[in-house]
C-alpha cells in the first residue's frame, strides 16, 4: 500500500519532470531556428515569417537576449489573453469546445474540493476503523477516506447529504455548458462564411439501374424529385489502389530529394541497398535506384488511372449532390428520399478535407456485418486486456514485485527505491503498456466503414472510453483490489467478503493519484514540448528542404488527438465525481492536471495546430452523456459501499439520485442534442438570402465543381470533366433507361419525361 512518502516522492519526481519540460520548452521555443516547431498555426495562416534579427551570425539560430529568458512563463498569460470569440475565429469551434471540456471538469470539480475538505474529511478523519482493524495494511492517506468511518456511524449521513449536493452542482454545470454549446454553434454556424458542405449532402446505397450508369441515375433521381433546387452532382470513385500509389511515389521522391541533396553537399554518389528499409540487398547508386523507382510508379499510376476513368466498376453506389441553397440541402439531408427506407440514404457530407476516401468502396450491405464483428472484437479485446492489467495492478505493491522479480528483494529493501516504485512506476507502465491501443480502436472504426474523419474519431473515442472504464477504472479498482488482498478473503468467511471490499476499494485511490500525476502532470508538459515533431522537423529541413515551400511542408503542426485525448479527460473526471464523497484527496489532483492542461491546450490552439476539419463542436452530445455515466457509476459505487456500513436502510435515500441522473439525461438530451444533429430551415433561410442580397452574381456552380472530387484527381492533368457530371438545362428529364423501353415508331432522340 502506498504510503504518504510514496505519494509525495511520486509527486515530486513528476513536479520535476514537468518542470523540465517546461523549463527545455521555455528555451526552445524563444531560438529562432524552432519558430516554425512552436509558431506553426501562424504560418499556416501565413501571418508569421522566419524571424530574422541584425547582429552576429549566430543571432540567426540563438536568441541572444538575455532578458526573454527571465520572462520563461508568459507564454501562459500570453495562452490565456486571447478571448474566446477571437479563439473561435482563429482555430475553430472544435478547438474551443474541446478546450472547455477541461473547463467543464473544473466548474465541477473546484467546489467539490471546497465542500469535500471542510464537510467530509473531518468525518472521515476522526473514524478509528482502519487503526482497530487486524491484518490490514493502509497508510495515513486512508485515514482521510470513508474506509476510516465507523460501521454505524451517523457520520455517513454527511456523505449521504454531499453525494446529493454533488449530483445537483454537476447538473447545473452540465446543464450549463450545454446551453452554451448549443448557443455557440447556433451563432457560429450562422456566422460561418460560405462552405461546399453547406449546400452538398452525402447520397449512399444508390440503386444500381440497367440501363443508365450511376452518375446518370443521380441526376435523374434529383431532377424529378428536386427539380427546382438540385445544381450538380459529383460521383464516387473506388480509387484506393491509385492513392496508394499516390502516396508511395511521395515517399520515393522524399528519398530522392534526400540522396540529390547529399550529393551536390559532398560530390559523391550516395549508395543505397535494395532490400527492406535499404537495411540489406544488394548496393546500388542511389539516385538511379529512386529515379527508376518513380518510373516505375509513374506508369503504374497512369494506367490505374485510365482504368478508373473507364471501369464502371470503379464508380461507387453514392454521390455529392450539391443544390442551389442550403435551404434545398437541409429539407434534403432530414428527410426519407425513398419508399424503400434502405435506399437513397442521406446525411450532411463532410467538408471536402473531413472526407475519408478510403470507406466509401465498402458496399452499404457489408456495414452492418463489419459494425457487429468489430462489436464482438472489441469485447474480447476489453475483456482479455484484463490479464495485462492484472499484472501492472500487481506492481503497485512491493509484495508482488518480491513475487514475479525475486531477484530483487535487495535493491527493493532501500527507502527511497521503495518509494519510486510504489509512487512512480505503476502509472508510468501502464502508460507504456496502453500506448499502442488507440491505433488498434482507430483501425477497428476505420473497418467499421464511417465516411469522414470526425467520425472515425468520435467513433475511436467511444471504444476508448469503455476500454479505459472497464480496464482501467474497474479493472484496476476490483481486480487490483481481490490481487492485493487475495490471502484475506481466502480466510473470510462468504459473509464478510462484502464489507472487506467495501473497505479496500477507496484505498485504490493512492494507485489512481500517481496515475494522475504521471499522465497528467508529466505527460501535459512533454505535450507542449513537441520532442518528436522537433526533432523530426530538423532532420526534413537538414536532409530535404531546398525551398522555402519544402520547408513549409516539413512542419508538422498536428491537431487535438481527440480520440485520445477526450477519453483521458473522463477518466480524470469519473474518478473525481467516484472519490469525491470516498477520498476527496484524490480532487487537487485532478483540478492541477485540468487547470495545467487548460492552458498547455490554449497554447497549443493558439500558436500550434492545424485543425483536421471543422463539425462545429458536433462531439458535445458524447462529452455530455459520458459524464453523465460517469456520475450515474459514482452514486452506484457510492451506494453499495454504504450497504457495507452497518446503517441500516439509510443507504436507500441514495437510491433516487440514480433515477434523477437519467431524468436528468434525457431531458438534456431532449432540450439540445438537435442542436447538434439537425441545421434549423429557418437559420438556412435566412443565410441564404442574405447571400443572395449581397452577391447575387455568385457562380455556385463553379464554387462546387471540384469541392468533392477525389484529391488523386485534382492535382492530375485528366481531363477533369471525366471525373464530373453536369446537369442538363433543359427542364425535361432525359433517361435511357425509359427511352429504350419505347417502341420503334418513337423518336429515341426526344427527350422524355419519367419518374424516377
Amino acid at each position: 500500500m502506498a504510503s504518504l512518502r510514496d505519494i509525495v516522492t511520486s509527486a515530486s519526481i513528476n513536479l520535476l519532470s514537468a518542470f523540465g519540460f517546461l523549463m527545455a520548452f521555455a528555451i526552445l521555443r524563444i531560438q529562432p531556428f524552432n519558430d516554425r516547431v512552436y509558431f506553426p498555426r501562424w504560418y499556416k495562416k501565413g501571418t508569421r515569417s522566419s524571424p530574422t534579427r541584425s547582429g552576429a551570425y549566430a543571432s540567426k539560430f540563438v536568441n541572444l537576449d538575455c532578458r526573454t529568458y527571465l520572462n520563461f512563463l508568459n507564454w501562459m498569460p500570453a495562452a490565456l489573453r486571447m478571448p474566446e470569440p477571437e479563439l473561435i475565429d482563429h482555430a475553430g469551434l472544435d478547438s474551443v469546445a474541446y478546450i472547455r471540456i477541461y473547463l467543464l471538469g473544473l466548474k465541477i470539480f473546484v467546489p467539490l474540493a471546497v465542500l469535500s475538505f471542510m464537510v467530509l474529511v473531518p468525518v472521515n478523519w476522526i473514524g478509528d476503523t482502519l487503526e482497530r482493524a487486524k491484518d490490514l495494511n493502509f497508510s495515513n492517506i486512508d485515514k482521510l477516506s470513508i474506509s476510516n468511518v465507523p460501521d454505524g456511524s451517523k457520520g455517513f449521513w454527511a456523505h449521504i447529504v454531499m453525494s446529493y449536493v454533488f449530483s445537483f452542482w454537476t447538473f447545473y454545470v452540465l446543464y450549463s455548458e450545454y446551453k452554451v454549446l448549443a448557443t455557440m454553434r447556433a451563432e457560429y454556424l450562422a456566422s460561418e462564411t460560405r462552405r461546399p458542405d453547406q449546400f452538398t449532402v452525402l447520397v449512399r446505397n444508390i440503386p444500381p439501374d440497367p440501363d443508365e450508369s450511376v452518375s446518370e441515375h443521380v441526376q435523374h433521381f434529383f431532377c424529378v424529385n428536386h427539380p427546382d433546387q438540385y445544381l450538380t452532382h459529383q460521383i464516387v470513385y473506388n480509387a484506393n489502389k491509385l492513392a496508394s500509389l499516390v502516396s508511395k511515389k511521395s515517399d520515393l521522391q522524399n528519398w530522392y530529394i534526400y540522396y540529390q541533396n547529399k550529393y551536390e553537399r559532398t560530390s559523391k554518389r550516395p549508395l543505397t541497398k535494395t532490400g527492406f528499409m535499404g537495411l540489406c540487398g544488394t548496393k546500388v547508386d542511389a539516385i538511379d535506384h529512386y529515379t527508376s523507382q518513380i518510373q516505375k510508379l509513374n506508369e503504374e499510376e497512369a494506367v490505374e488511372r485510365e482504368r478508373v476513368k473507364k471501369d464502371p466498376d470503379a464508380i461507387v453506389p453514392a454521390a455529392f449532390v450539391s443544390f442551389k441553397s442550403r435551404w434545398a440541402a437541409a429539407v434534403c439531408a432530414q428527410t426519407q428520399l425513398c419508399r424503400n427506407p434502405t435506399l437513397w440514404l442521406t446525411e450532411w457530407a463532410p467538408e471536402p478535407r473531413d472526407v475519408y476516401w478510403d470507406n466509401f468502396a465498402i458496399p452499404f450491405f457489408e456495414l452492418t456485418i463489419r459494425r457487429l464483428i468489430i462489436a464482438v472484437a472489441l469485447f474480447f479485446l476489453i475483456f482479455f486486456f484484463m490479464i495485462p492489467i492484472a499484472f501492472v495492478q500487481s506492481l503497485a505493491n512491493i509484495e508482488g514485485i518480491q513475487k514475479v522479480f525475486p531477484f530483487l528483494k535487495p535493491l527493493i529493501r532501500i527507502e527511497s527505491v521503495k518509494s519510486v516504485i510504489q509512487g512512480f512506476l505503476p502509472g508510468i507502465v501502464l502508460k507504456i503498456f496502453l500506448a499502442v491501443l488507440p491505433q488498434i480502436l482507430m483501425t477497428m472504426s476505420k473497418i467499421e466503414g464511417y465516411p469522414s474523419i470526425s467520425a472515425l474519431d468520435r467513433k475511436s473515442a467511444a471504444k476508448y472510453h469503455m476500454f479505459i472504464l472497464v480496464n482501467i477504472f474497474l479493472g484496476s479498482v476490483i481486480t487490483g483490489s481481490a490481487l492485493q488482498q487475495l490471502k484475506t478473503f481466502i480466510d473470510l468467511p462468504p459473509t464478510e467478503i462484502p464489507k472487506t471490499i467495501g473497505v479496500y476499494i477507496p484505498m485504490k485511490a493512492n494507485f489512481f493519484i500517481t496515475y494522475i500525476m504521471v499522465d497528467g502532470w508529466a505527460g501535459v508538459a512533454a505535450e507542449i514540448l513537441r520532442l518528436v515533431p522537433l526533432v523530426l522537423f530538423h532532420l526534413k529541413n537538414t536532409f530535404l528542404v531546398k525551398t522555402e515551400q519544402d520547408r513549409y511542408e516539413a512542419m508538422e503542426p498536428g491537431s487535438i488527438d481527440f480520440p485520445v485525448g477526450e477519453p483521458r479527460i473522463q477518466l480524470y473526471i469519473l474518478l473525481g465525481l467516484v472519490y469525491a464523497p470516498i477520498t476527496p484527496l484524490l480532487l487537487p489532483f485532478i483540478i492541477i492536471f485540468l487547470a495545467f492542461a487548460y492552458v498547455v491546450f490554449r497554447n497549443q490552439v493558439i500558436n500550434v495546430y492545424d485543425p483536421k476539419y471543422e463539425s462545429a463542436a458536433a462531439f458535445w452530445p458524447d462529452v455530455h452523456k459520458r459524464v453523465v455515466i460517469g456520475l450515474f457509476i459514482s452514486q452506484f459505487l457510492l451506494l453499495g459501499l454504504l450497504s457495507t456500513k452497518k446503517i441500516g436502510r439509510n443507504y436507500f435515500a441514495l437510491l433516487p439520485l440514480p433515477v434523477l441522473t437519467i431524468w436528468f439525461f434525457m431531458y438534456c438530451k431532449g432540450r439540445f442534442e438537435s442542436a447538434f444533429v439537425r441545421f434549423p430551415l429557418q437559420e438556412a433561410m435566412v443565410k441564404d438570402t442574405l447571400e443572395r442580397a449581397t452577391e447575387p452574381q455568385f457562380n455556385l456552380k463553379a464554387y462546387l465543381k471540384d469541392a468533392y472530387m477525389h484529391p488523386v484527381f485534382k492535382s492530375s492533368d485528366v481531363e477533369k470533366s471525366d471525373f464530373t457530371f453536369e446537369e442538363e438545362e433543359s427542364p425535361l428529364v432525359a433517361t435511357t433507361r425509359v427511352a429504350t423501353k419505347l417502341s420503334p415508331d418513337v423518336n429515341s432522340s426526344s427527350p422524355v419525361q419519367s419518374d424516377a
